[in-house]
């Protein structure tokens, strides 16, 4: 029989707030690391993003009974990107509220001053970015040595961004009997270093690897000439709810999105060349449907998380296997249905088979089913003469002064005179 949250043994609080939220049964991460997690056992955890291991992490800090200080926090949540410290305390702030937790997010990109404030008043949770915690602790705005449960969440994508050293820092940082729980979507090579230096008799757990969830979408290809890239994305976003295009670069996200709105398509860009205000507004305008689409790099791809994405498009090929799978982890999430589209040029066709083919998806071209629903490019409006070069403004037929007395007036006074 299914465990239910309460049988978990979360407190009713946390219970009711699931309920009223609309959460039913918990999803097989949560299932599995929950009690484990409340019963203070060391988590190692391979789960892709999606999979609810935000909840299956953060609800169990909810019970931490330890008081905060002032600067010293009792929980911390260490996250690969600003987008994803944000998201996770979004989602658990409806559950800290009716613990009566505090928490706070930590990322650079914004000024310190609140997040200072913030510290020096006392949180339970601290979710933070590597970089601005590690400048935090080195200003002492942070003490870790009243941490009881360290959290490391996409630890495969801390050590692809080259965070691990820092990681390291902040981990020796925390006392020695603190609980480490790990999620990541692989488990080998750097990752099993960090897990063996740190982690005591850690409990494995383990749900679909990623392959088993790209699997979980319809992978279509596309062949398409670059100069029709454009007019074929925007067949492909009418026909979805919302959408997540992929480009190579900051400059590619920009055009992308410069293109998108000739044909009448709402969007926002998210990329590192933003300010992190910029990219949370982007982000909460796409969450909040008030634009159809969003156009990311890979900077961004793990940093996304939002339910309920109809489909990705990978404008641009994703520069390995790795990416490919976070990228394409947008959509389909928690076993919804979702597609993942690639437009291939005719210089891209070998690299974007070799991308899949470790995955187990079979590269085979397919006709759009979207052709006749092509929104229209909308054309500028067509300005008259005169906007386009005021000299050429008609000034109607020209008036015969030649009997009509002229004034001109200097120094104050006037003087009127006839040719």
């Amino acid at each position: 029989m299914q465990k239910s949250f309460k049988d978990l043994g979360l407190s009713r609080p946390i219970c009711d707030e699931l309920n009223k939220s609309g959460f039913g049964d918990p999803f097989p991460i949560q299932y599995q690391a929950i009690d484990k997690i409340l019963e203070g056992h060391d988590i190692l955890g391979r789960a892709p993003t999606g999979s609810g291991k935000t909840f299956a992490f953060g609800l169990p800090l909810m019970e931490i009974k330890a008081q905060p200080e002032k600067r010293r926090p009792v929980s911390l949540v260490l996250s690969p990107t600003r987008e994803l410290a944000s998201q996770i305390v979004m989602a658990l702030e409806p559950f800290a509220r009716v613990k009566k937790k505090k928490l706070v997010a930590i990322y650079g990109g914004v000024s310190y001053g609140p997040q200072r404030k913030k510290l020096e008043m006392g949180v339970d949770i601290v979710v933070a970015c590597p970089g601005r915690l590690l400048d935090l602790i080195n200003q002492r705005s942070i003490l870790l040595d009243k941490i009881e449960t360290l959290v490391i969440d996409e630890a495969d994508r801390m050590a692809d961004m080259g965070f691990l050293p820092d990681v390291k820092k902040i981990v020796d940082l925390t006392n020695s009997d603190r609980q480490i729980i790990l999620f990541s979507a692989t488990l080998d090579g750097d990752v099993a270093k960090l897990t063996k230096r740190y982690q005591t008799d850690p409990l494995s757990i383990e749900v679909e690897t990623d392959k088993e969830d790209v699997k979980n979408v319809r992978h279509e290809f596309y062949p398409v000439k670059r100069e029709k890239k454009m007019a074929f994305m925007a067949g492909a976003i009418s026909n979805f709810d919302s959408t997540i295009i992929f480009s190579r670069t900051r400059h590619g996200a920009e055009s992308i999105l410069t293109g998108l709105k000739k044909y009448g398509i709402s969007a926002e860009s998210i990329h590192g060349g933003k300010s992190q205000t910029q990219r949370s507004r982007a982000l909460e305008r796409f969450v909040g449907k008030k634009v159809s689409a969003l156009v990311a790099t890979d900077v961004c791809a793990r940093g996304i998380d939002v339910e309920n994405v109809g489909g990705v498009i990978h404008y641009d090929p994703a520069e390995d296997s790795k990416d490919y799978v976070h990228r394409s982890g947008r959509t389909g999430r928690a076993g919804q249905s979702g597609v993942v589209i690639s437009l291939v040029g005719d210089d891209q066709v070998q690299k974007v088979k070799k991308l899949v083919k470790p995955l187990g998806i079979e590269f085979i071209f397919s006709t759009p089913q979207f052709t006749q629903g092509v929104p229209k490019k909308l054309e500028p409006p067509i300005r008259q003469d005169s906007e386009v070069n005021p000299r050429k403004r008609s000034r109607g037929p020209k008036s015969n002064h030649s009997n009509r007395p002229h004034s001109r007036s200097f120094r104050g006074k006037t003087k009127s005179y006839s040719k």
